[in-house]
């Protein structure tokens, strides 16, 4: 026999090999192939466990009929592929996903079992060997190749669900006739029967022929289907296609009991009551007509349904009637807060202009001092003195700008910024926004949420401001800003220039005294229900309270209850330090140690005079210790370079090792 008629003949290995074997429905895998499909079966489920559990390979062959559900021998087809399991992922139920990697071709000898699983002989097929690296195809080889190079593209441009550009990559960085037709086969949607041809088919190039044929039949019914597409989309008329997509809408929302008709009725009714200025008029009205046009389930729909909610809930015309009284706020400020005359002095001031020049814009009052002092309270206070709404934004930790500004409204969960909202929730175009923690702002890669401050709180800018997600100018210069912060150090001087900064000094103790008695005793009786004859507490005791348990500028902790003073009254604080290496320490056991002469001194520093030191004859000494063990007691031993040895117990003389061991292997 001649080496061409060699290589024509494929070479079958003499002795079959048993494993299980796997029957697929609709599926056929190559070799080199890595294919993930589902197994619901219980004999196939079966059999991809054993060839897993005893990680032998399995042979994988299509059925002839999908329909049978118990296969045997002639229900399948003799040629396919033994191949590995990589992975088995359980899904609800008894399906089973796998994943396995194609190895080579084989065929079914006989069946030796069908029970549990099938299971049968496989003789594995040697194929013909065409190709060979670092060598140049024939011409014969090259010219399939080229063409199912060009047959692909065709494919990948026609049909991108099924193909994709890595695909047409992967087979055009490969020389390999037989790899490609594996490759194509595997990637292409054809039927089973033509799959089965090219997995039958042992000789590389011809394979690949074959394949080339099957894809330019594939290739010619994606152009038809295009052309008719074509065809139908250029026969319907425009006013057709409208009306048409006009009755399935009318339908659908007719079986979903929703009227399409009476939503945007419900929108033009509010636009046209309010009242608008006209650019916003104008853009709500051309975004209704947008949503006219959306079928009701979708996306768009939803989220041109939510940008018009937002928008008519703002107050565009909407203002509450402003009390500028000095003697109403005089009174209320009293009635709030003890001492603080300065501060009270000056918000009045304030309450005189307004009365004076009720039209007066661009004033911002920054109220600085430690926490505690009331400067949330007074802008409450102002609020209710002002007859204004009341809106709260706390600024702590914010550091995205879009938290100012908003979202654009396209984005997923999109929502307008904390300044519009804050005016929402309001329900006036004047409240008293309340801005607490403005400087404790931070800044990162999403912006500086203090320079999109600048603009809301310049009075001749934020008449026009333009939050992202509402995209229309709305008039903040009729709202009065109060900030709250700690210290001006951390405010952007561009920021601070805007405001007038107004700070609140700490309480002395006979201040806190009065405030505990007149403010915080009462408010604390009332809330747990008590009358004032029940209670009794004395200016003695309010005075230890302050001095000894609180000591800050304020009087938030005052209110807040202490306990725990005779609990550790007791308390042997260098005992438990003896013990303890660092903030927090493992369990307590009893630690043997043995030191060198020298560490006498520093041992009886640590540990104090309890332990008995027990010399030995080499001159080094050894003694008992309570010790809560843990990483920081290692590294204390650790740091005296190895004068101190862990004698017992066995278990932190095996900890000490480890953290020797460790140390060494990472300094090697």
């Amino acid at each position: 026999m001649s080496e061409e008629a060699k290589n024509e003949t494929p070479f079958y290995d003499p002795d079959p090999i048993t494993m299980p074997v796997l029957a697929l429905r609709g599926l056929v895998v190559y070799p080199k192939m890595m294919v993930h499909f589902d197994v619901g079966r219980e004999a196939s489920v079966k059999a991809v466990e054993e060839a897993m559990s005893t990680n032998s390979p399995v042979f994988l062959v299509a059925q002839k009929d999908i329909r049978v559900e118990e296969p045997e021998k002639k229900d399948l087809f003799s040629a396919g592929t033994i191949a590995q399991v990589r992975q088995i992922l359980r899904l609800p139920g008894k399906t089973v996903r796998v994943m396995v990697e194609g190895q080579r071709r084989a065929v079914l000898r006989t069946m030796t079992q069908t029970e549990p699983y099938l299971e049968g002989k496989i003789v594995p097929v040697e194929e013909e060997k065409v190709h060979i690296e670092g060598k140049p195809n024939s011409l014969r080889a090259e010219a399939v190749i080229r063409r199912a190079y060009e047959l692909f593209d065709r494919y990948t441009e026609l049909s991108p669900k099924n193909a994709t550009t890595e695909m047409l990559m992967n087979i055009m960085s490969s020389e390999d006739p037989g790899y490609i037709a594996d490759f194509i086969a595997q990637n292409v949607s054809m039927r089973v029967l033509d799959k089965q041809s090219i997995l039958e088919d042992q000789r590389p190039v011809n394979r690949l022929n074959r394949m080339n044929r099957l894809l330019h039949r594939e290739v010619e019914i994606l152009e038809m289907e295009q052309n008719i597409q074509r065809q139908v989309q250029e026969n319907m008329s425009q006013n057709q296609k409208d009306a048409f997509l006009r009755e399935q809408v009318r339908v659908i929302q007719e079986e979903l009991g929703e009227d399409g008709d009476n939503e945007i009725a419900a929108y033009r009714r509010p636009i046209a009551d309010a009242r608008l200025p006209e650019e916003v008029e104008e853009k709500l009205l051309k975004e209704v007509m947008h949503l006219e046009k959306q079928p009701y389930g979708s996306a768009e729909a939803s989220v041109l349904r939510n940008y018009l909610d937002v928008c008519l809930e703002l107050p565009w015309t909407k203002t509450s009637k402003e009390r500028a009284s000095v003697a109403a706020a005089r009174k209320i400020l009293d009635a709030d807060h003890f001492g603080l005359e300065k501060v009270k002095e000056r918000i009045l001031e304030f309450v005189a202009v307004k009365q004076l020049a009720p039209h007066l814009k661009g004033q911002i009052i920054c109220l600085v001092g430690p926490p505690g002092v009331g400067k949330t309270s007074i802008g409450m206070s102002m609020a209710r003195a002002l007859n204004r709404k009341l809106a709260r934004i706390s600024l702590g930790g914010v550091h995205d700008e879009a938290d100012i500004r908003g979202h654009r409204k396209t984005y997923v969960g999109a929502m307008p910024g904390r300044i519009i909202n804050a005016v929402r929730q309001a329900g006036t175009r004047n409240p008293l926004i309340l801005l607490d923690e403005i400087d404790k702002m931070g800044s990162d890669m999403r912006g500086d949420p203090a320079s999109a401050l600048l603009e809301v709180l310049d009075a001749e800018q934020n008449a026009t401001f333009r939050d992202h997600f509402v995209e229309l100018p709305f008039d903040l210069s009729d709202v009065l800003f109060i900030t709250t912060a700690n210290t001006t150090s951390t405010i952007p001087r561009p920021l601070l220039d805007r405001m007038e900064v107004i700070e609140l000094p700490s309480y002395t103790d006979e201040e806190k005294l009065q405030i505990a008695k007149s403010y915080l005793l009462p408010k604390q009786l009332k809330r747990h229900g008590l009358k004032k004859s029940q209670v009794r507490m004395t200016d003695a005791a309010i005075r230890e309270t302050i001095v000894s348990y609180t000591r800050e500028s304020g009087v938030r902790v005052l209110e807040l209850p202490r306990r725990g003073r005779e609990q550790f009254a007791n308390f042997d604080l260098p005992a438990y330090l003896r013990k303890h290496f660092s903030m927090y320490g493992g369990p307590e056991r009893r630690v043997t140690l043995r030191c060198t002469a020298d560490l006498e001194n520093a041992m009886r520093e640590r540990f104090g005079a309890s332990p008995t030191f027990l010399p030995e004859e080499d001159g080094r000494f050894h003694f008992d210790v309570p010790i809560c063990v843990s990483e920081p007691f290692y590294g204390w031993v650790a740091g005296f370079g190895g004068k101190v040895e862990v004698l017992a117990p066995e278990d932190v003389r095996t900890g000490m090792r480890a953290l020797a061991e460790q140390l060494a292997e990472e300094h090697r």
